[in-house]
């Protein structure tokens, strides 16, 4: 079978989930066991892929389904005691005090907050934190989860403390041949990954330096009275203030200290200096804006999640510090896990449930439950529970809530987990034909020939389009990159950086990472509209890395010790 009839056959189970999706507008549960039934049939049929492999990866993505469901449930149970608990009222009320300009709050609530849950976290906690939080301070639930989407992109290639380098690109390069070229240039494993980490971080500044800027002209054009990108354009320079206040110490923080701690760093350092400048009013217009009264919303933005408004309580029941703390107690949690300098990552992931060689072949899988944020998510709700002295039957309609909101999610996931799996496991077939992502990167680099590194981020978004995740991503397509670097004799440093910063744009318009945003508002069943939205920034994203990294190609000296080797 020809490479390009595989390359169509892989593709069409997605193009016909996108279709279905954002051209007819149908709801991920209907149109995800499609594409899981799609999948299975074009993997036994053309890739010749067992019956028991088709089962045990589906197996397998129960076992992801779980964790990604485990993270929902935390998150949303969260949201709703600090709503039950009069905490969101004055959370709200805090974020008066430094602007009540939505535009504003964008930029320090999704943008750089939202950036800093990246870079402790990632695996898309970011948008199941931030969502619920945005509709708790106003937001519809629709622009809510369109920005706690568009937060995953510039951040996400050093998200969880950067593991889709440390983790997703090492997995994926790592091989006797890789190895030994590493050996014959007399460069470490780690050393290579720093260079990769400096072309990285100054490529995503350029093309995440705006992105402030789009996520606030997006809200303003498709969720404001006036429909206006001008209102949104208003705000270009304090929107950028907050693209260079989080790029420029990501950048250095890249150069310096390698990949751990670009989005950590980069978020914290902008924080303070946007709120400060919000605080101050500098270059913040003097006409401020927000969303039409929300009797006027159109029922399309609403979903299911209710917050408390801010009539019912006259007085804050507590200070603005205690009805943050739970928040800023997830954050310190989720770093203090994660280094690996300190014991605990040790202790978290050395607990395990695991099935080995599912069903007999060669196939496992695993979940680490106690070091999953979900379980720092429940941990905080309890001790938010004691902190805010809330009365259990508060508590148990809460835990109540939360699971009635996460049963849409389940359904929808436990399709589209598993056809990630099939996927991504494809390659293992009796005629030895590459994987499903394998060929459709395949077809597209031996039809572009010189110019492929403009389509080079493109391969990167496809994987994380189809399995969620900017790790998962680089460990299918990162020894490929370098591999159509060397035949086209091109720095394979600068090729492997295209593709981990495509796979982070392609975060934004992951299916199943849509499904989980949409699950924590209660708004699930319009996930192809998102994806109608999410695409536009998406594209620009793209375009400007596979226009940087052509340029970079031909015209700029780039850094990498196996060139020419």
């Amino acid at each position: 079978m020809s490479l390009s009839l595989l390359s169509f056959l892989a593709l069409f189970p997605i193009l016909v989930v996108a279709i279905m999706l954002a051209g007819f507008r149908l709801s991920a549960r209907i149109s995800m066991p499609i594409g899981f039934l799609l999948t299975a049939i074009v993997a036994f049929l053309a890739w010749d892929f067992p019956l028991a492999n088709i089962l045990a990866s589906t197996i397998q993505g129960l076992f992801i389904t779980f964790d990604i469901l485990y993270i929902i449930f935390g998150a949303i149970l969260m949201l709703t005691l600090l709503n039950y608990s009069g905490a969101i009222t004055v959370i709200r009320r805090g974020f008066s005090d430094i602007s009540t300009d939505r535009r504003v709050q964008v930029v320090i609530i999704v943008w750089l907050f939202g950036s800093f849950i990246e870079g402790a976290a990632g695996f898309g906690t970011p948008a199941a934190i931030v969502a619920p939080l945005l509709v708790a301070m106003g937001f519809p639930s629709m622009a809510a989860v369109m920005l706690g989407m568009m937060v995953q992109s510039t951040a996400v290639t050093f998200g969880a403390v950067g593991t889709p380098v440390l983790v997703g690109l090492r997995g994926g390069l790592q091989g006797i041949d890789f190895e030994g070229q590493l050996s014959a240039a007399n460069i470490s494993f780690l050393d290579y990954l720093h260079i990769v980490t400096s072309q990285v971080v100054v490529l995503h500044a350029i093309a995440g330096v705006l992105m402030p800027l789009f996520m606030i002209c997006m809200m303003t054009r498709f969720f404001g009275a006036n429909k206006s990108w001008r209102e949104g354009f208003a705000m270009i320079p304090f929107a950028i203030l907050g693209g260079l206040a989080f790029t420029i110490p990501y950048v250095i923080t890249g150069f310096v200290l390698g990949p751990e701690f670009p989005s950590l760093f980069g978020s914290l350092v902008g924080l303070v200096i946007v709120v400060a400048a919000a605080k101050k009013g500098f270059l913040v217009p003097k006409t401020g804006w927000d969303f039409p009264p929300r009797e006027s919303w159109p029922k399309l933005w609403l979903g299911s999640l209710e917050v408390q408004p801010d009539n019912k309580l006259e007085k804050a029941p507590f200070s603005l510090a205690v009805a943050w703390a739970p928040y800023l107690l997830v954050a310190a949690l989720l770093v203090l896990s994660r280094l690996p300098q300190l014991p605990f990552k040790g202790m978290l992931t050395s607990i395990a449930v695991s099935y080995n060689q599912i069903l007999g072949t060669d196939i496992s899988a695993s979940s680490t439950p106690f070091y999953l944020p979900g379980t720092i998510l429940l941990l905080a709700g309890f001790l938010t529970v004691l902190l805010h002295k809330m009365e259990m039957g508060k508590v148990r309609q809460a835990f109540s809530d939360s699971s009635k909101m996460i049963l849409g999610a389940g359904f929808v996931l436990i399709f589209t987990v598993p056809m990630v799996r099939i996927y991504i496991n494809s390659g293992v077939n009796p005629g030895n034909i590459p994987g499903m992502p394998i060929v459709m990167a395949e077809w597209v680099a031996s039809n572009v020939g010189s110019i492929y590194p403009l389509f080079a981020p493109s391969i990167g978004a496809l994987g994380a389009f189809i399995a969620g995740s900017n790790t998962v991503s680089n460990l299918m397509f990162s020894f490929f990159q370098f591999g159509v670097a060397e035949r086209l004799l091109m720095p394979g440093t600068l090729m492997v950086a295209l593709q981990a910063v495509g796979a982070a744009a392609g975060n934004m318009i992951a299916i199943h990472n849509i499904v989980a945003a949409s699950a924590t508002v209660g708004f699930l069943g319009q996930e192809g509209l998102i994806l109608r939205k999410t695409i536009i920034p998406t594209i620009y994203y793209l375009l400007v890395i596979g226009v940087l990294g052509l340029l970079a190609m031909n015209f700029v000296e780039v850094a990498d010790p196996l060139f020419g080797s």
